[in-house]
């Protein structure tokens, strides 16, 4: 974060400073007392059952400058209305002050993660780039990372999540975007949204933020998905299509993996052809890379330097297709951030393509998958159904009504494990062998990614 004042900081936010030098500079900002660094300004902030205000002592011992506070305290304060809103306001101040800044804004139901930091690995081959850390993609996320862009920064690439209509246009209005993705519609969140269709209303606010073609506006949308290529028609941007669609303005053909499950293709662009072979692993990870791609040309970086940068990009992000084998020969594929029906597919293809290169069993512990709504105990059987057709050897649902419908899906030999304790003790009593394959997956809120963890360390 660039150095600022909290004179500067109750301007942005219509605040006031109280107790303190408004002159006192702060480098830094915190939300958790526990992680504050002298100099920082502690946001306090109000959730599951806390109050930020009640820690305001505590950030001020560990060196913060000041609260950003809804009322006075007995500690250095800037007192403002709403100290979530605030935080937003003062990072749309900060972005405001940072003219040579390119924003590029990401949604979509599954692989917002994946593309975000791809995007951000082929950026940073052109110019100084911010982005997005894990999934910190929410009304607190979001601030916090653009506040971290410095005048030397030239992309900020921003994960913008949503729970409902609006919460995308509330993040627009922080990060105002010049470049905005949408990756797909899925059935993540569908029953807090309500059905594909208000998903797709909702992940569209996106390109309706972008500034006109003629400013610069750029919507860069999925030709493979139809209500994200419908999307098209409520943005004036310009639109930039990506998909395996030949018609798709960047685009692949002769997709193939390899024996570690990793995908190469050759990149199509108005500028050229180039091959392209990905460190990160699943088929699906190609749509997630001309994605990235499409961003690329849009900034106006060549093919070919394109095709380099996306051939040495990693995975970042903790529990998004993470492979790790073992010393035994035992590989481990940590997916288990979240789960929603497209990505558990695409992971079960990953988990099957990685058995038969191995020529090893392949075990799939599966977490429910939350947020579907009235369909999904049929979205969990369908799950079932896809491990069956693959040929996964075996099958555990951690859950209740929906993991017993995820096992009727995939048929006889699918066990039910009632939780995540159940599902450790489970994976102690499995006798894995060299060439066998552990795929884990699951909703976050199951935290099956720690036994993911533990198994690969094992």
């Amino acid at each position: 974060m660039q150095t600022t004042t909290l004179a500067e900081i109750a301007a942005a936010t219509r605040g006031r400073v109280v107790a303190a030098d408004p002159a006192a500079p702060v480098t830094g900002i915190a939300y958790d007392s526990r992680r504050v660094a002298p100099g920082d300004l502690f946001v306090a902030l109000n959730g599951e059952g806390r109050d930020g205000h009640d820690f305001a002592p505590s950030a001020i011992g560990a060196g913060a400058v000041a609260v950003l506070a809804s009322r006075p305290l007995d500690v250095p304060a800037v007192v403002v209305d709403d100290p979530l809103t605030a935080l937003g306001e003062l990072a749309r101040a900060h972005i405001g002050g940072l003219p040579d800044l390119d924003v590029i804004a990401l949604t979509g139901s599954s692989g917002k993660t994946s593309t975000k930091d791809l995007i951000a690995q082929v950026l940073e081959h052109a110019a100084p780039t911010v982005y997005t850390e894990g999934s910190f993609n929410n009304e607190i996320g979001l601030p916090l990372t653009a506040l971290e862009a410095t005048g030397a920064t030239r992309h900020l690439v921003l994960e913008m999540g949503a729970r409902g209509q609006g919460h995308i246009t509330y993040l627009t209005r922080i990060t105002p975007p010049r470049i905005g993705v949408v990756l797909n519609v899925g059935t993540a969140h569908a029953g807090e949204f309500g059905g594909p269709d208000m998903t797709a209303k909702a992940k569209g606010e996106l390109v309706e933020a972008l500034p006109a073609a003629a400013d610069g506006g750029v919507a860069v949308l999925n030709a493979d998905d139809v209500r994200v290529a419908a999307m098209a028609d409520r943005t004036g941007a310009r639109v930039v299509t990506f998909g395996m669609d030949r018609s798709a303005r960047v685009h692949a053909s002769d997709v193939a993996l390899n024996e570690l499950g990793r995908a190469s293709f050759t990149l199509h662009t108005p500028d050229g052809d180039a091959r392209v072979v990905l460190q990160v692993v699943g088929e699906h990870q190609v749509s997630n890379a001309l994605a990235a791609a499409a961003v690329a040309e849009a900034v106006g970086m060549e093919t070919e330097e394109i095709a380099n940068a996306l051939s040495a990009a990693v995975p970042l992000s903790e529990g998004r297709m993470r492979v790790t084998t073992r010393p035994d020969g035992v590989t481990v594929v940590n997916d288990a951030y979240n789960a929603n029906t497209d990505s558990v597919s695409a992971a079960l293809r990953a988990l099957a393509h990685l058995g038969r290169d191995t020529r090893g069993r392949t075990f799939a512990l599966l977490g429910e998958m939350r947020e579907l709504g009235a369909g999904s105990a049929e979205e969990h059987r369908k799950v079932g159904a896809l491990a069956a057709e693959l040929g996964v050897d075996v099958v555990a649902a951690v859950g209740t009504d929906e993991a017993r419908a995820l096992a009727q899906g995939y048929g006889t030999g699918a066990l039910v494990l009632p939780d995540k304790a159940a599902a450790r003790a489970w994976l102690g009593e499995c006798r894995f062998t060299e060439g066998d394959v552990v795929l884990v997956k699951g909703a976050n809120s199951l935290r099956l990614g720690e036994l993911a963890d533990a198994l690969a360390a094992t």
